[in-house]
C-alpha cells in the first residue's frame, strides 16, 4: 500500500503520523510512504530520523487578526496545493492522511481534488482550524476523544479511533523504564514533565516544593525540565536543599519516554492530546496543568475530559503553586485506593488499539477507491 502522511508544527501532530506508518509496516511490510511537511516545522528534522521519505512545502498558518501576512498565507496555500498535487501525481498514493497542523491543509485538499481517498485525524477535544476547513473535503474524519464526533457534523464519515500513539506506548517495557531511571524495580515513580521544551511555571513549582518531597514515603520523583531550563532548575534545587537527594531525579530530556511512562505511578504534565493518549493507554493517573498558550484553550478541554472520567485532576496554571502541587501529589500517593481508582479510570479511557483502527479505515478507503 502507498500512503502519504502529512502533519506538522509540533510533535503532537508528527508522532501520531509516525505511529500510523509503523502500524502499517507491521501489518504490511511492503507499505511505502511519503511524508509531506512544512519547510520550517519540527517534522523536517524528526521525520527523516524515522527513515520515512520526506518532502516539504512552504506554508504558514493564518493569524486570527486581520493582517497582510494572511494574504501571504493565502498565496502560500495556493502554491502549496499546486506543489502537493505534483507530488501526489508522482507518488500515486492509495490514501492520504493528515494528522493536524496547517501543513495538512494544502496536502489533504490537493488529494481531495485529485480524487484520492483522504482522512484527517483530530487529536484534540476541540478541533483545529485546518481540520475544520478540511472536514467537507475528506472521506473520513477520525477523532481521539469519544464524543468529539459532534464537532464534525458536516463530514461524510466520522469515527472514534483514539490516538495512534496509544498503540506505540502500549507495548513499552516497564523494566526498561526502571533501568533508564536507575531506580529499584517496583519503585513508586512520580513523573513531572513540562513538555518537550519545558514549562517555566512548572519549573518554579517544582523548585518550591522540592524541600517537601522527602515526606513522600518510598517515592522517587523524576522531573524532566526540558533542555532550556535544566541547568537553572537543577542548580536552584541544589541551592535550596544543599544537595541532590536520592529520591529526586532531575533530567533535561527523556529519549525513551514510553518505557519511562510504563513504570510511572502518577504523572504531572501538560495536556497535549498525544501525551494523554499515551498515559491513558497505560492507565496512569495524572495531574494535568494545561498550557494557557494554545489555540482555543484546547488543552484545558482535553484535561477536563480526563478529569470528567475520574482519571485526572486539572490544575490551571494561574492557580499553580509549589505547595498546592505537593499537596495534590501527596493526596494521591498517600491514598493507594484512590490512586488505583484513578488508574483504572485512566485505563478505561485508553485506546491501545487506536493505530489498528486507523489502519483498518485506511484499508477500507483504499479498497473502495
Amino acid at each position: 500500500m502507498r500512503v502519504v502522511l502529512s502533519g506538522g508544527g509540533t510533535g503532537g501532530h508528527i508522532y501520531p503520523a509516525v505511529a500510523i506508518a509503523r502500524q502499517l509496516e507491521a501489518e504490511n511490510p511492503d507499505s511505502t510512504f511519503l511524508y509531506i511537511g512544512g519547510t520550517r516545522g519540527l517534522e523536517s528534522k524528526l521525520v527523516p530520523q524515522e527513515n520515512i521519505p520526506f518532502q516539504s512545502i512552504d506554508i504558514t498558518g493564518f493569524r486570527r487578526k486581520l493582517s497582510i501576512d494572511n494574504l501571504k498565507t493565502v498565496m502560500r496555500f495556493i502554491q502549496g496545493v499546486s506543489k502537493s498535487k505534483k507530488m501526489l501525481k508522482e507518488f500515486k498514493p492509495d490514501v492520504v492522511i493528515g494528522t493536524g497542523g496547517y501543513v495538512c491543509g494544502p496536502v489533504v485538499y490537493a488529494a481531495a481534488k485529485l480524487g484520492i481517498p483522504s482522512i484527517i485525524h483530530e487529536q484534540n477535544a476541540i478541533p483545529g482550524l485546518t481540520n475544520k476547513f478540511l472536514t467537507r473535503y475528506v472521506d473520513t474524519v477520525a477523532v481521539s476523544f469519544e464524543g468529539a464526533e459532534k464537532a464534525f457534523s458536516g463530514a461524510k464519515r466520522v469515527i472514534y479511533t483514539g490516538n495512534p500513539r496509544a498503540t506505540t506506548v502500549a507495548k513499552a517495557s516497564r523494566d526498561r523504564g526502571f533501568a533508564t531511571l536507575g531506580v529499584p524495580m517496583d519503585s513508586r515513580v512520580v513523573l513531572v514533565v513540562g513538555g518537550s521544551r519545558g514549562a517555566k511555571a512548572i519549573n518554579k513549582a517544582m523548585v518550591d516544593m522540592a524541600p517537601r518531597l522527602a515526606e513522600l514515603d518510598d517515592v522517587h520523583v523524576v522531573y524532566v525540565t526540558g533542555d532550556t531550563y535544566f541547568d537553572e532548575t537543577r542548580e536552584a534545587i541544589r541551592s535550596s536543599l544543599g544537595t541532590m537527594p536520592n529520591h529526586l531525579h532531575v533530567l533535561p530530556y527523556v529519549h525513551n519516554m514510553p518505557e519511562v511512562l510504563a513504570c510511572t505511578s502518577l504523572i504531572v504534565n501538560r495536556a497535549g492530546a498525544s501525551f494523554l493518549a499515551e498515559i491513558t493507554s497505560l492507565g496512569i493517573p495524572s495531574i494535568l496543568i494545561p498550557s494557557p498558550n494554545v489555540t482555543n484553550n484546547h488543552q484545558e478541554a482535553n484535561a477536563r475530559t480526563l478529569e470528567g472520567g475520574g482519571a485526572s485532576i486539572t490544575m490551571l496554571e494561574k492557580d499553580l503553586t509549589g505547595q498546592k502541587l505537593y499537596e495534590t501529589i501527596a493526596g494521591i500517593m498517600n491514598d493507594e485506593g484512590a490512586r488505583r481508582k484513578m488508574a483504572a479510570a485512566s485505563k478505561q479511557l485508553g485506546k491501545p488499539d487506536a493505530a489498528e483502527v486507523l489502519v483498518n479505515e485506511i484499508r477500507r478507503l483504499a479498497v473502495h477507491r
